[in-house]
């Protein structure tokens, strides 16, 4: 059945979309966050400046749409790592989460430490929990080491711990290069081991008082 013109139009829109985003990825791998411009990724994909703002209004917008591809690429390569051991399983998603921020040094600054000044327009915390399969896998694997006995407490807090702590050894790794740490993947795993070996001896409370669904 032939597609009708709504639906063709709408398929060219999201295949300019993911050629943009994929143009965007190339600059910030090649130029870092400062290199990331709308007349900039215009150029790259051969339109018009204002074309670009047809699919985001502002460099915010990209943002979003960069870290939903980081989290759907990481998703992807933690669950290439599954394991019956559900300590082992979560041990994978900080590896994973760590060679890609070490592998992609300039695109995990853009990512992960850029300071996002507003949330992605008209989402909920629910939406953009679905836009982020990385952080359901992560809480998946930590529900299943609470359900085996390995963990107590409240999943998405152990879990928003587990993630503070990889971020922050990734980001001084990154930001510090010249420090003695060792090896980079040695030192990432010596701190979430530290984590986990913590979060083994207590109880982990919510985040919050209410559950964050709005």
């Amino acid at each position: 059945m032939p597609l009708s013109v709504q639906t063709r139009r709408e398929k060219q829109k999201a295949e300019l979309r993911s050629e943009l985003v994929e143009a965007a990825h190339k600059l910030v791998q090649e130029e870092g966050y400062e290199g990331l411009t709308i007349r900039k990724l215009a150029k790259r994909v051969g339109y018009a400046p204002m074309s670009v703002y047809s699919y985001f209004a502002d460099k915010q917008d990209i943002l979003f749409a960069l870290a939903e591809d980081a989290f759907e690429t990481l998703a992807q390569r933690i669950e290439e790592h599954p394991s019956d051991d559900p300590i082992e399983a979560l041990q994978a998603v900080m590896t994973e989460y760590a060679a890609f921020g070490l592998g992609n040094p300039n695109e995990y600054r853009t990512v992960f430490m850029t300071e996002k000044t507003r949330p992605p327009g008209g989402k909920t915390f629910a939406e953009m929990h679905e836009a982020n399969p990385a952080m359901k896998v992560l809480i998946s694997r930590v529900e299943a080491c609470v359900a085996a006995g390995k963990l107590k407490g409240d999943p998405r807090a152990i879990a928003t711990t587990l993630w503070a702590v990889g971020h922050g050894t990734i980001s001084l790794l990154i930001t510090f290069p010249f420090y003695p740490f060792g090896d980079p993947q040695a030192f990432v795993k010596r701190m979430c081991d530290f984590a986990l070996a913590g979060l083994m001896t207590q109880d982990m409370p919510p985040l919050t008082e209410t559950p964050p669904n709005c």
